[in-house]
């Protein structure tokens, strides 16, 4: 479906739910809406957030998206998440090859456990002896400098595009290790929004925002955060300009 996610341009979701890993899970908006689509009857919201849910009907959704477009692969769970099977990640991941081929999408897939991708990966690559799909970019998600490692981890997988969501950004990050050594080549950050939003200081902004830029690597600021306006879209400015720069796809 249409995304408000700024990065983005549709989300799809063939699998639900997901469980909290680290502090920046805290707030996640997921818990919110869950329950929303739940009372709303919608398919694949029956149960708790925190039970993973496959929708297999839903797989063969891009395939009728003839105009090229960015698509955040579940957004309301993690592709890795350890509780959806191998082969079910291989047939998301053979949707996404031919979809991007045939029709030009790029997807988008943000996991917390880039190890587990890592482990998918090593047991299925042979079944992509053109190597990993080019229109398949794989990022990960670093809200404090205590889980800026997962991109060691990341490194490992070789997607065209890797990238980093900095949001909710809890503290000042440096990513300097990742982006001078080219494994980085997209920088995402946001300040965290909703009821009890950690507040994001803009010099933690400017710093990611330098290290990208002295490094060439495209940065995107999603928006500053806040319990009553998250200060998106236009609002989302820092020294006076808005910064909403991609990746160029191959």
């Amino acid at each position: 479906m249409p995304s408000t996610i700024e990065w983005t341009d549709e989300t799809w979701n063939p699998v639900t739910g997901c469980k909290r890993v680290s502090p920046g899970c805290d707030h996640c908006y997921m818990f919110t809406l869950y329950p929303r689509l739940k009372g709303m009857g919608v398919a694949g919201y029956s149960t708790s957030p925190d039970d993973v849910t496959l929708i297999p009907e839903r797989l063969n959704i891009p395939y009728t998206w003839k105009k090229p477009r960015h698509v955040f692969v579940n957004s309301m769970s993690d592709v890795f998440h350890n509780r959806i099977p191998f082969d079910f990640i291989y047939r998301i991941f053979k949707v996404m090859q031919e979809a991007s081929y045939n029709h030009g999408h790029v997807f988008q897939v943000l996991t917390k456990r880039p190890g587990r991708a890592v482990a998918w990966w090593r047991t299925y690559e042979n079944a992509f002896p053109d190597g990993w799909p080019p229109g398949v970019w794989i990022g990960t998600s670093v809200e404090n400098q205590k889980y800026a490692p997962r991109l060691t981890v990341l490194a490992r997988l070789p997607a065209a595009i890797r990238f980093v969501s900095a949001e909710p950004l809890l503290e000042q990050v440096d990513l300097m290790p990742w982006l001078e050594n080219g494994e980085l080549h997209w920088v995402i950050v946001g300040g965290e929004s909703g009821l009890g939003a950690r507040p994001m200081e803009i010099n933690w902004v400017r710093c990611l925002r330098d290290q990208s830029v002295n490094s060439s690597v495209p940065f995107f600021l999603k928006q500053l955060g806040g319990s009553r306006n998250k200060q998106s879209g236009d609002t989302a400015v820092i020294d006076g300009r808005q910064w909403r720069e991609m990746p160029i796809s191959e």
